[in-house]
């Protein structure tokens, strides 16, 4: 399947999923235009995030993961901004370690074969990683109007008819519906309820410490990758993991006020 095929199948997934929580999760008073306004931004920016996510998967892995947990530093420099948040020298410090632990376990020990794949990847990549930076400081900005299920299936009404429009025709015919079905129940869990979950500790800390906790990700992926397939895991991963759960640890000590989602100590 396509990118845009992907990415509609998971959307659709996790729309209906959030549908189904969304009975027992419901805001006790209507949104205003304002954020009706947002969460509908939020949908077409998800739909961006996930279409070149894929795109850039698709060509060059470790590139692809690379650039775009770029993200930790956007939000970083725009949630003081956007959100009014402060900035601390620790979350600064923990993006910056996060960041290079990335880099030490993620890039090629050699040079890239495809030269021109990699340089799409990270272009696609930086794209997706602007979108997901935009999705976190908006789902902050709609946290008091909105509960997360609302806010997930909401933007998914708008995220999965946008990215249906982006497949192309042929590929509707062509698609395996073992391999559709297949990809719509493993969504269910690292897309739908691991969203669910993550816009639910978004609300309670600050933007800048969420995003560089979800750079446990790919180091996970890398420990699996290891433990399932077979992959290689040597020193590199070992240092780079260690720095990035190094910074997890130090975000995760600082004092949060779970009402104004923002830390105490610096």
């Amino acid at each position: 399947m396509g990118a845009a095929l992907e990415s509609t199948v998971v959307m659709a997934t996790i729309t209906l999923v959030s549908a189904l929580t969304m009975l027992r999760d419901r805001s006790s008073r209507p949104a205003t235009r304002k954020a009706r306004a947002w969460v509908a931004w939020l949908g077409v920016s998800d739909a961006m995030n996930c279409l070149l996510f894929f795109a850039a998967v698709k060509r060059v892995i470790t590139v692809a993961v690379l650039v775009h947990y770029l993200t930790p530093v956007l939000v970083a420099v725009a949630a003081p901004l956007v959100l009014g948040e402060n900035l601390t020298r620790r979350t600064a410090g923990a993006v910056a370690t996060s960041v290079a632990g990335l880099v030490v376990m993620l890039a090629p020990a050699s040079g890239l074969a495809d030269r021109t794949a990699a340089w799409w990847a990270a272009i696609f990549a930086a794209g997706s990683a602007v979108f997901y930076a935009s999705n976190v400081l908006v789902n902050k900005l709609v946290a008091s109007e909105f509960s997360p299920s609302e806010a997930m299936f909401w933007h998914g009404v708008v995220a999965t008819p946008l990215l249906a429009s982006l497949v192309p025709r042929g590929a509707w015919a062509a698609v395996d519906p073992r391999a559709a079905g297949f990809l719509a129940l493993v969504a269910i869990g690292p897309g739908a309820l691991a969203g669910l979950a993550y816009v639910w500790g978004l609300r309670r800390m600050p933007a800048a410490h969420a995003s560089t906790l979800t750079l446990v990700e790919p180091l996970v992926a890398v420990f699996l990758g290891a433990a399932v397939y077979g992959e290689p895991f040597g020193l590199r991963t070992v240092i780079g993991g260690a720095l990035i759960l190094g910074a997890s640890v130090v975000v995760m000590r600082s004092q949060v006020d779970p009402e104004r989602g923002v830390a105490s100590v610096t």
